[in-house]
């Protein structure tokens, strides 16, 4: 297989890109840097990007009113529209200039095969934007499977471990509500990586917990390895060993419970009140009693 623009580092790939417009502006610039209007350019298809964050969006759009754009946005032409172009890096930049009212905006027209577009797309987004975890696990899977490379030479071109490249792609064997949470920030990569191996349903259980209970990584190990070893009585085959019930109301018990200062742990076999005192079983009869 030929050595593709994937196959340099980034800073030689882009840096091929700066010289080739570099070396043709000593004649005429503006043969490259132009001008564009904003309503010609149409989004990147290649770009992993889904989500972007309203705030720093806002910042910038205001950035941009108050110094103008200082780094233009690359394009190339769109071989459909004759006055069209298309998007290959500078997204972010687009966005908050629209944001702004701009009409026009500072763009570097570039001619590119459209596999350049989607390798260069892909790699400044994993070198240079704050990609979300399952972002960038997308963006490694869609560069390993459209160029045939390996986890190991993934991570030599873009500067990541190996075992850190082949860890992120785990993530996508999760289910898909384990990966919305993630890509929230409800829970963490940690978290995350704990439950891979177990069933739709329960890592929704686990997520649930470390949601609503606020269990650190190593509580979450635990409740993931009590939930793979069940006990005598369940190791039967004629009975499930799934978990099929959902423990989330119980965390609004736990809450108040917790704000009486009383410690309370939730698991999908127990929920447990640490009583250190007679307040604390005061505070327990007292809400009972109030069932």
């Amino acid at each position: 297989m030929a050595k593709s623009a994937l196959g340099r580092g980034l800073g030689e790939l882009l840096g091929e890109v700066e010289t080739a417009y570099d070396k043709n502006n000593h004649k005429d610039e503006s043969a490259h840097i132009k001008e564009i209007d904003i309503s010609l350019i149409k989004p990147n298809p290649a770009q992993p990007r889904k989500v972007f964050d309203e705030t720093k969006l806002n910042e910038l759009s205001k950035s941009i009113l108050k110094h103008g754009l200082i780094q233009a946005i690359t394009v190339i032409k769109d071989e459909e529209d004759e006055n069209g172009y298309i998007l290959i890096a500078g997204e972010r930049r687009l966005r908050a200039s629209k944001l702004a009212g701009l009409e026009t905006i500072r763009a570097n027209v570039l001619s590119l095969e459209e596999m350049q577009m989607r390798e260069i797309a892909l790699i400044e987004n994993i070198q240079r934007e704050d990609l979300n975890i399952i972002e960038l696990a997308y963006s490694y899977a869609q560069l390993i499977n459209e160029h045939n490379i390996t986890h190991e030479e993934l991570a030599d071109r873009v500067a990541k471990s190996r075992t850190s490249i082949t860890n992120t792609l785990r993530l996508l064997t999760l289910s898909v509500y384990a990966q919305q949470m993630l890509s929230s920030d409800k829970i963490t990569a940690g978290h995350a990586k704990v439950m891979i191996g177990l069933s739709d349903d329960e890592q929704k259980i686990v997520v649930d917990t470390v949601i609503g209970q606020k269990l650190s990584v190593r509580e979450t190990e635990k409740l993931v390895k009590e939930m793979k070893t069940p006990s005598k009585s369940t190791k039967s085959k004629s009975e499930k060993s799934s978990i099929d019930y959902d423990i989330k109301p119980l965390n609004e018990v736990a809450e108040k419970f917790k704000s009486n200062d009383l410690k309370v742990k939730i698991t999908p076999k127990y929920l447990k009140i640490d009583i250190s005192s007679q307040d604390d079983v005061d505070a327990i009869l007292k809400y009972f009693s109030t069932l």
